[in-house]
């Protein structure tokens, strides 16, 4: 927990300390301020960057979510970051990364505060009804291997209360526990976290994607039995029923069993 006296900034030679052992170390760059993590770390993967590159700012301009969607990114107020992987997955099955990374989020916001998140299909974390975290994976692939993935992770932190309309949809770690945290101690659980799931990944797909699988049912509450609306072509509504051998969502409907490829999911 942070002490309210301290100011919330980011070490990183300390970091890289901490992370030692991983490829992450001496790879943090931090910018105060940025359009978009996401799409600089793209680009410089496109460069020839090293596998482990991660790209941390104080705050976005230009934040994007998934889809058309943005995620706004206050100075200071959010953990905003983004970092290159290499996984050695085919890339039909990069989907397991993007689910692996909520599952690394969940896990370091458990390690940090002890809250216990809900992540909604594929990519967004939630406390209750109120969402608080987006992941936006991106990769550059050939048909048989991915050259490179972006995992790009936005966590609202320290933002007390959200305006309309966004209060009704919106947490922080801060407005669920009514306390200040570290988004040092954050980013430290959550690139140890991310770096096991990656590790994982890339040694044995088909039994990780089993294990990612298996957690998945404990974590979230939208896998099975809730009844949901996609915002797929005209959109329909039905009861998740589980994810398919790549990690797409299931959803029974009053025709039939169909699969939810791109589109949003939320509550009926």
């Amino acid at each position: 927990m942070l002490d309210p006296s301290q100011e919330d900034t980011f070490d990183l030679p300390a970091l890289d300390i901490a992370l030692a052992g991983t490829p992450f170390v001496g790879n943090i760059r931090y910018f105060p301020s940025i359009h978009s993590t996401n799409v600089l770390a793209m680009r410089e993967a496109d460069e020839g960057a090293p596998e482990g590159m991660v790209y941390l700012a104080d705050e976005q301009t230009a934040g994007r979510g998934r889809g058309a969607h943005g995620w706004h990114s206050a100075r200071g107020a959010g953990l905003y970051v983004s970092v290159l992987l290499r996984p050695r997955v085919a890339p039909a099955d990069i989907l397991w990364l993007s689910l692996a990374a909520g599952l690394a989020v969940r896990e370091a916001v458990r390690q940090v505060t002890s809250l216990e998140a809900d992540i909604r299909w594929p990519n967004d974390l939630l406390f209750g009804k109120k969402k608080f975290c987006g992941i936006l994976t991106e990769l550059n692939a050939e048909v048989t291997r991915v050259r490179h993935a972006v995992v790009g992770i936005g966590i609202n932190v320290h933002q007390e209360s959200f305006p309309d309309p966004l209060g009704l949809i919106a947490a922080s770690l801060r407005s669920e526990t009514g306390r200040s945290w570290a988004r040092q101690d954050l980013l430290i659980a959550l690139l140890q976290s991310l770096y096991r799931e990656a590790q994982a990944l890339s040694a044995e797909t088909a039994g990780a994607a089993a294990n990612i699988l298996s957690r998945l049912e404990g974590a979230s509450t939208w896998i099975r039995g809730r009844q949901v609306h996609v915002d797929e072509g005209s959109g329909y509504s039905g009861v998740t029923a589980g994810l398919d051998a790549r990690g797409f969502l299931r959803v029974r409907t009053a025709e039939g069993l169909r699969t939810v490829h791109s589109g949003g999911v939320r509550d009926q």
